[in-house]
């Protein structure tokens, strides 16, 4: 499956974040992920999530694409051709 991953934490916990999402998907710019992932692989992503956020504070959004068929990805200035899967 294809997700997008966008995080805002607190700046304490920002490279804790970081470096578990980049084990998984890839970083397109500072606080947004994207990449293929399996379901246990997103499911293990999220688990090691859960345990270093404060849910109070933090706030983890997943979007899950069902298809690459009808999403168009537009991006404007200094853009990384080898980063990009939509």
């Amino acid at each position: 499956m294809n997700v997008i991953l966008v995080y805002d934490v607190s700046h304490k916990r920002v490279n804790k974040i970081m470096k578990i999402c980049r084990k998984y998907l890839i970083r397109v710019q500072n606080s947004v992920f994207e990449g293929t992932i399996t379901e246990s692989k997103l499911k293990k992503l999220k688990d090691e999530i859960k345990r270093n956020i404060d849910c109070r504070q933090d706030k983890i959004c997943i979007y899950i694409l069902g298809s690459l068929k009808y999403i168009k990805k537009e991006e404007i200035g200094c853009i990384n051709e080898q980063d990009n899967f939509i």
